[in-house]
């Protein structure tokens, strides 16, 4: 047998409210969030500090109904650019002590520190220096879950927060992981989560005692998957540093608090999504050809529909317009609206060219450009 895995996931905790505060330390004694458009009353919660949390205030939810549970909750617009250089800071510790760093989102990364115990200690004792490095130097705190595969790593991370160290082994990951919600094992969304309810299989010590066959049955190769996450046998490894995974399509997505009820509601959401959606698209040197939704109703009923774009685009404005046209004429409103995603697809480099269109108002689009590079790097500096 080879030598058991020791692999940490590390998550930046309240990343966007952690960062802004460590850029104006005053956030920290007041309570706080990272939003947008908050000028019209439909901007969203991204993110909230620890003194937001308890007035009860949840991502996702509108501004005015955060504002409503805590009038003097301070609001500050995102800063992107900001996010990425200390997302960059974290890994260059995690660099440190291991190749082996696979990102997953901005905010969380897999780490194997197998190859590095030799050197550093027990994966408790290099979490506990990077949890003390990562706040010393760049002023937010991580939560990192030590375990032998990335599922449970991942698991450990989300139990405690902030700040804080869970260690998932062998032999005591029946006994702490099995009683948990089937939800919240990884990639255990809403859906599958209704759908394993609807057999009785409702924690993950319930995912792991049943037949693998009845898995497949259920979800395809997918239910084989989730039967090796809950029984602690998933092997998939984490990437080097220097992997690059193809990026095949940009996408934000959220889950409201509140139902969507019209129209104008979902276009300002679309809008405030498509905002980091045209920044990523910027910072991978990328342009979508198409566009994608992907809506969710109250009953947990999805649909999704996408659209090709008669020209390359990077613009927050043609992105969400896209989107909303096409939520407009495909979206049948029998139910309320619960989680929305908008995805670039169909990507090409930013510098390609384009056959031109009679249809399109190039000047007009020319000067939303430059509008946008305007907004790019006031975000930079």
């Amino acid at each position: 047998m080879g030598k058991e895995r020791v692999i940490l996931h590390c998550d930046l905790n309240n990343f966007y409210a952690s960062v802004e505060c460590r850029y104006n330390p005053r956030l920290r004694e007041v309570p706080m969030a990272v939003g947008g458009s908050e000028e019209n009353r439909h901007g969203i919660v991204l993110a909230k500090n620890e003194l937001a949390k308890q007035f009860g205030i949840k991502t996702a939810e509108t501004l005015w109904q955060a504002r409503q549970k805590c009038p003097e909750l301070v609001v500050v617009p995102p800063h992107y650019e900001r996010y990425y250089e200390v997302s960059r800071a974290a890994r260059a510790i995690y660099a440190r002590y291991t190749d082996r760093i696979e990102p997953f989102g901005i905010d969380e990364c897999w780490l194997d520190m197998t190859g590095s115990t030799l050197l550093f200690g027990s994966g408790r004792e290099i979490a506990e220096r990077l949890r003390r490095e990562v706040r010393e130097e760049l002023g937010v705190t991580i939560s990192v879950g030590v375990s032998f595969n990335k599922v449970f790593a991942k698991l450990g991370s989300d139990l405690k927060k902030p700040d804080a160290i869970t260690v998932i082994t062998k032999q005591n990951f029946k006994e702490n992981i099995w009683p948990l919600a089937a939800s919240e094992l990884l990639y255990v969304g809403s859906a599958t989560t209704k759908k394993l309810a609807s057999y009785g299989i409702k924690t993950i010590g319930d995912l792991a005692a049943t037949e693998p066959s009845t898995l497949k049955y259920m979800f395809g190769i997918n239910g084989l998957k989730l039967w090796r996450y809950a029984n602690g046998t998933d092997e998939s490894r984490v990437m080097q540093k220097d992997f690059i995974s193809p990026v095949k399509s940009v996408g934000h997505g959220i889950t409201c608090t509140a139902d969507l009820d019209n129209e104008e509601e979902v276009f300002h959401v679309l809008l405030e999504l498509s905002q980091d959606v045209g920044h990523r698209l910027r910072v991978h040197g990328l342009a979508a050809t198409g566009v994608q939704i992907f809506v969710r109703n109250k009953s947990l009923y999805s649909t999704q529909y996408q659209y090709k774009l008669p020209f390359k685009t990077q613009l927050p404005s043609e992105i969400a317009a896209a989107g909303f046209q096409l939520f407009k004429e495909r979206y049948i409103w029998t139910e309320k609206v619960r989680a929305i995603t908008i995805r670039a697809i169909d990507l090409i480099p930013q510098t390609t060219e384009e056959q031109l269109s009679l249809m399109v108002d190039y000047e007009r689009r020319d000067r939303r450009v430059r509008l946008e590079d305007a907004i790019e790097d006031l975000r930079r500096r």
